[in-house]
């Protein structure tokens, strides 16, 4: 016995259900055709068009983004340093130049180190488009440095002391932001894939101060100070955006 379905979910389109169960014979009648069958046996169903749902979705990636004006204002006002302790404004990291801007949740935090790896794999195609990766941590400088060391990041590295750079993007921070189920599935594959947390880092004053609940992001920007194309706030830990869009919005 055998049954078999044949269906199409485009609009207008016809379905045709063929019953193939080995029917009992049917006496002939004068004048049948032997292909001939009751007209019960094979019937056509009409689609009409299936009326769009409304979904509602939670945007957390934008290109371009809704930067507003005091945002741009605060960011001219923060300062960054560099490995070697030197200050640099934030927006100068993207005055002359477009940049793929990476923001860590600490230096020592694990998802962290797979989105630098994540961001690295595509750095020939940023080269190619003269656009500079970078990624900047909220901690001091030495942490900084020795996340660069550890990790080896092809890009530049920073840190914001003061998270004054978070504030002003308006990354979110908290426990319930930190400690979601997706975000430990994420740790656990990572761990799996080779990614460590480094615990001295993740417990030094700056991190701890903090509670290590702060969110990242990642921005496109420049050239020009208020020039930013695109923006992706985590809604939790980690939280990437898909690295297509952020290839679309610095190198298309």
């Amino acid at each position: 016995m055998a049954t078999s379905l044949s269906t199409a979910i485009s609009p207008n389109t016809t379905v045709r259900f063929n019953r193939l169960t080995n029917p009992a014979p049917t006496r002939m009648l004068p004048n049948q055709s032997p292909l001939w069958r009751p007209r019960h046996w094979n019937k056509t169903l009409k689609l009409s068009p299936r009326r769009p749902s409304h979904v509602i979705a939670s945007a957390v990636s934008e290109s371009p983004p809704s930067v507003s004006e005091d945002t741009k204002n605060l960011l001219d006002t923060v300062k960054v340093y560099d490995v070697n302790g030197n200050a640099i404004p934030i927006s100068d990291l993207w005055k002359d130049r477009k940049a793929v801007v990476a923001f860590a949740r600490h230096f020592g935090c694990v998802l962290c180190r797979k989105r630098a790896d994540y961001l690295a794999a595509k750095k020939d195609v940023m080269d190619a488009s003269g656009v500079a990766l970078v990624l900047i941590g909220p901690g001091s400088v030495e942490q900084a440095r020795t996340f660069s060391e550890q990790t080896k990041f092809k890009g530049e590295v920073y840190a914001d002391p003061n998270h004054s750079s978070y504030e002003a993007l308006s990354f979110v921070s908290g426990v319930l932001v930190t400690f979601t189920p997706k975000a430990g599935l994420k740790i656990i594959q990572s761990y799996m894939e080779g990614y460590r947390q480094d615990w001295k880092l993740s417990f030094e004053r700056d991190t701890v101060s903090r509670g290590g609940w702060q969110q990242g992001g990642i921005i496109v920007a420049g050239p020009g100070k208020s020039n930013i194309s695109y923006i992706h706030r985590d809604k939790e830990a980690g939280d990437d955006p898909d690295i297509q869009d952020i290839l679309k919005a610095c190198c298309s």
